[in-house]
């Protein structure tokens, strides 16, 4: 008997104290060990300090779950949520929260470039609509972040063959061959030589921040027990009530700024509006898990809203004065590379030129942002 028990004892001593971990980011995989002690927070900070991102709070980790997807919580234990029991568990690290300004609250040029990349895959993937004329736009721009400034002699026809640039509906639209679909990006591409990497992504994201379907989290709701059909879109704006086929438009939008609040019990949601003259909304979800993940996108929400409508905490203040130092380092860095050609000779008038051009395609560009 003696014996049994010292083996059972040895086996209690053997279950494992770690577990493994794959985090899929938008341009890379990782993974961790974690300890089984962790809680989502751990993990969380442990991918943030390894990708070197400070401006955490716009992102998540997000896992599936039966047929929808969850946010992992920070306080509570990993294990102890209801992730995958696969081995490793895998988590996508994506930004769960959208800036209502993208060029005033992104600082950190990693953060820009998540979600530039995140952004231009909704968009490829046509979980954002995007007009014809506008994903050209977009295109050229993610073509600059790409390659660097346009070279004739280097980027000969055929050099996009490769690259996924335009939402299939937009090419299905039109009786256009692969050809001239390149030839009509790379001449707004052409006009932006001299942007940096990090300037054409946030040029990409000003345009992309207008489109009606950016940043919107959508969810099947019904208005009342007889099940009328809607979708509830929660974004960094407030709360948006459409038809089930329309999500371009909503029918009826509460900011957070008119939001006294929003209560929730069972399968039932309330939102109070701040004029007691307005109607109180109710809307029904059948999913608790749904439920749930709608709570956590309302509060988060909020939260930044009146976030941003505070000073800024002393950390993003630092954040902001070493990027500007950063930028104006590499605007120097760039000012004497071009001193340089112009001592080669005869280079000086096309440099001026080329500004001139890129002046002209940036207005360009802002007018066709400002249509769509």
């Amino acid at each position: 008997f003696a014996g049994k028990l010292s083996s059972r004892n040895r086996l209690k001593k053997k279950q494992p104290k770690t577990f493994k971990v794959k985090v899929i980011t938008m341009d890379a995989e990782m993974e961790f060990s974690c300890e089984v002690k962790w809680k989502g927070k751990d993990l969380f900070d442990l991918v943030c300090r390894t990708v070197g991102l400070r401006e955490t709070w716009f992102f998540g980790l997000r896992y599936t779950v039966k047929d929808t997807y969850a946010w992992l919580k920070p306080e509570k234990r990993v294990l102890d949520q209801e992730v995958p029991k696969d081995s490793p568990i895998t988590f996508h690290f994506l930004a769960k929260f959208f800036p209502e300004k993208v060029e005033e609250e992104l600082v950190q040029e990693i953060t820009q470039h998540l979600f530039f990349l995140q952004v231009k895959k909704q968009i490829l993937d046509e979980e954002i609509f995007c007009s014809p004329e506008a994903s050209v736009l977009l295109a050229s721009y993610a073509v600059q972040a790409k390659y660097g400034d346009y070279d004739p002699n280097f980027h000969k026809p055929g050099f996009l063959a490769q690259d996924e640039l335009l939402p299939k509906r937009v090419l299905m639209q039109y009786q256009m061959t692969a050809d001239m679909w390149e030839e009509k990006i790379t001449a707004w591409y052409a006009e932006h030589r001299g942007i940096a990497r990090d300037e054409a992504e946030m040029e990409y994201l000003k345009i992309a921040q207008d489109l009606e379907m950016y940043g919107v989290s959508y969810f099947s709701i019904t208005q009342n027990k007889r099940d009328t059909e809607l979708l509830l879109g929660v974004d960094a704006q407030g709360l948006h009530i459409y038809s089930p086929n329309s999500k371009l438009n909503p029918n009826k939008s509460f900011p957070w700024s008119g939001i006294r609040n929003i209560s929730y019990s069972e399968k039932e949601f309330t939102i109070k509006p701040l004029d007691k003259k307005k109607d109180v909304f109710k809307f029904y979800s059948s999913q608790l898990r749904v439920n749930k993940l709608i709570l956590q996108l309302c509060i988060g929400n909020h939260d930044l809203f009146m976030r941003r409508r505070k000073v800024d905490s002393i950390e993003v203040q630092q954040m902001k004065a070493q990027a500007k130092e950063e930028k104006a380092r590499r605007a120097g860095e760039a000012e004497v590379r071009g001193h340089g050609h112009e001592d080669q000779g005869g280079e000086e008038t096309h440099g001026a030129e080329d500004e001139g051009g890129r002046a002209a395609g940036r207005q360009t560009g802002g007018a066709v942002g400002a249509q769509v």
